[in-house]
C-alpha cells in the first residue's frame, strides 16, 4: 500500500486509535514478511492548496520541512531519491519540487532533466552544497526556477516555494487568458481565403 511508508508513524497512529477502543490492554504490531518499505515518505495526502514534493536523501531535513508546509496549509510529500521524485510526479502532479543536487543514484540535473521533458509545469528549485556559477547556469539553462546553496534556513527555503507558486499561478493565469483571448478572436469559415488567413496566423503565432 502507497500510504503506508514510515513504519514507526504507522505504529504510533494504530495504537492511539486501537487503545481508544474499551478492553484494549496491548497492542502488539508484526511486520508480515512481504512488507517492502518504500523510499517515500508521505504524512499528508495532496488535499490542500498547495502541492510540493521534497526530494533530498537528507531524511531529518525533508521531514522537518514537510511538517513546516503542512502547518501552513501547504501539502507535501517527500522522495529520498531521483527515481522515487521521478514515480511520484506521476502520481500526485505537484507544482514545485525541491530537488537535491547530489543524491544517490540519479542525481538532480538528471531529475531535473527527465522533470522538465514529461512536466514542464512544475517549478524545481535547486539546493545544494556544492554550488557554483556553472552549476547555477546548468541548471537554469534546463528550466530550474532557483538554486539555492545550503546550509538551508527552512524559512528561506518557503518563500521560494511561495514563490515559485505564484509564478506558476501567473503562468497558468496568462495561459488561460491567451486561450479565451484566441477563442474570442478566432476565424471562422471554410473558404480559401480564410483557410490561408488562419494558415499565415499559425506561421505567424511562434514569433
Amino acid at each position: 500500500n502507497k500510504q503506508v511508508l514510515m513504519l514507526n508513524r504507522l505504529e504510533e497512529e494504530l495504537k492511539e486509535i486501537v487503545h481508544r477502543a474499551t478492553g484494549v490492554e496491548q497492542v502488539a504490531i508484526i511486520i508480515g514478511e512481504g512488507f517492502h518499505q518504500t523510499d517515500i515518505y508521505r504524512r499528508f495526502d495532496f488535499k490542500m492548496p498547495s502541492k510540493v514534493l521534497l526530494v533530498d536523501d537528507e531524511r531529518e531535513f525533508v521531514q522537518t520541512l514537510s511538517e513546516r508546509l503542512i502547518m501552513r496549509d501547504m501539502g507535501s510529500t517527500v522522495a529520498y531519491d531521483g527515481e522515487s521524485a521521478l514515480a511520484m510526479v506521476q502520481e500526485e502532479d505537484p507544482e514545485v519540487m525541491i530537488l537535491d543536487l547530489k543524491m544517490p543514484g540519479i542525481d538532480g540535473i538528471e531529475t531535473l532533466k527527465e522533470i522538465k521533458k514529461e512536466n514542464p509545469t512544475i517549478q524545481v528549485i535547486i539546493i545544494t552544497g556544492h554550488g557554483t556559477i556553472e552549476t547555477a547556469v546548468n541548471a537554469t539553462k534546463l528550466g530550474a526556477y532557483d538554486l539555492i546553496e545550503k546550509p538551508l534556513s527552512i524559512d528561506k527555503v518557503i518563500v521560494a516555494i511561495n514563490n515559485a507558486l505564484n509564478f506558476r499561478r501567473l503562468e497558468e493565469e496568462n495561459k488561460y487568458l491567451r486561450t479565451k483571448t484566441l477563442e474570442k478572436h478566432s476565424i471562422d469559415g471554410d473558404s480559401e481565403r480564410t483557410k490561408e488567413l488562419r494558415r499565415n496566423i499559425e506561421v505567424a503565432a511562434p514569433t
